[in-house]
C-alpha cells in the first residue's frame, strides 16, 4: 500500500503546489445559475472535478458548504469526491474534526476507512481538545494509507491570539508557542513512519499569510510533514511568494486558493486552473 505520503509527493511533482477548493458559497451557485440546493452544490462539485482533472493533483472539498442541505448535501459530497479520486485527483476533506475518545474514532471511520461513503484522501482535524486526543485518528490514518492535516496556524486572523499564545509545561526546558506545540505533538507520527526522507502522512496548516517566525513555528518544526496552505489567492498571497513565505519547505507546500479560481465562473474554469497551476510550478523551486 502507498501511504499518502508518498502519493502526495507524486501529486506535487507531477502537477505542482496547486490545490483548488470546492466551495459552493450561495453567491457562486448563483452566478454559476445554478441553485443553492443539493442538486445544485452536486452539479458545482462535479464541474470543478471535470476542470480540475489533469490540471492539479489536489482538491478540497469544504464539507460545510455540503452539510448545510443536509442528507442530500452529503450525498452530494459522496458523488463530487468519488468522482474526483475516480479522476486520479487526491482528496482532502476539510471538515476540521475535532474531539476525544469513541468520537474520533467514528470520524476515522467515515472519511479515512478505504470504501467508506465518504472517504477521502485526507481530512483537517482540530488539536484544540488536546493533541493527543487525535492520537488513535492519525494511526489509523496511516494504517489505512490516508494523510491528516493538523491545524496548526491558520490564515484566519483571530486565530493568532490562540495559535501565538505560550504554552506552559513544567515537564518543558522551555516554553513554546501553542502553534509550535501542536506541530512538534503531532509530527512524531511521521518519524514513527518509512517515507525514505521524502513526506510523511501527517501535514499541517500553515495560513500562507502567517508570519511563521512571530507565531513560533520554525522549518525544523515542520519538516518532513506536508503543508496545506490556505492563504493564497483572495486572501493576498501570490504563487511568487511561495519561496519567501516557505523557504526549504516549499516543494512539501499544497497552496490552496478557492474564491480566486471559481469566481472565473464555469465556462472560464478550466483556463483559470491552467493558469494558476503555471505559476505556482514556475516559482516552486525557486
Amino acid at each position: 500500500m502507498i501511504g499518502f505520503g508518498q502519493r502526495l509527493l507524486s501529486a506535487l511533482d507531477a502537477y505542482g503546489p496547486l490545490c483548488v477548493g470546492i466551495d459552493p458559497h450561495v453567491h457562486l451557485l448563483a452566478e454559476w445559475g445554478l441553485d443553492a440546493d443539493a442538486a445544485g452544490v452536486r452539479e458545482f462539485g462535479l464541474r470543478v472535478v471535470d476542470a480540475a482533472a489533469g490540471r492539479v493533483g489536489v482538491v478540497k472539498p469544504q464539507v460545510a458548504f455540503f452539510e448545510a442541505y443536509g442528507s442530500r448535501g452529503f450525498a452530494a459530497l459522496e458523488e463530487v469526491m468519488a468522482a474526483a479520486r475516480a479522476a486520479g485527483l487526491l482528496v482532502i476533506a476539510d471538515a476540521k474534526r475535532g474531539d476525544i475518545g469513541t468520537t474520533m474514532d467514528g470520524y476515522a471511520a467515515a472519511w479515512l476507512t478505504a470504501g467508506a461513503p465518504l472517504e477521502a484522501d485526507a481530512l483537517t482535524l482540530s488539536p484544540y481538545l488536546g493533541a493527543d486526543s487525535l492520537r488513535a485518528t492519525l494511526t489509523t490514518a496511516v494504517r489505512n494509507g490516508k494523510g491528516a492535516f493538523v491545524l496548526a496556524a491558520t490564515s484566519n486572523p483571530e486565530a493568532y491570539a490562540v495559535q501565538s499564545a505560550r504554552t506552559v509545561d513544567v515537564a518543558a526546558t522551555d516554553d513554546q508557542s501553542v502553534a509550535e506545540r501542536v506541530a512538534r505533538d503531532v509530527a512524531w507520527i511521521n518519524g514513527s513512519v518509512a517515507f525514505d526522507g521524502g513526506l510523511g502522512p501527517i501535514g499541517l496548516v500553515v495560513g500562507a499569510t502567517v508570519d511563521r517566525t512571530v507565531i513560533g513555528l520554525p522549518d525544523d518544526a515542520l519538516r518532513g510533514a506536508p503543508l496545506l496552505a490556505p492563504g493564497f489567492g483572495a486572501q493576498g498571497a501570490r504563487p511568487v511568494d511561495l519561496p519567501a513565505l516557505f523557504g526549504p519547505l516549499s516543494p512539501n507546500v499544497v497552496a490552496s486558493e478557492s474564491r480566486s479560481i471559481l469566481s472565473a465562473g464555469p465556462a472560464a474554469l478550466a483556463g483559470r486552473i491552467a493558469e494558476h497551476a503555471a505559476q505556482y510550478r514556475e516559482h516552486a523551486h525557486d
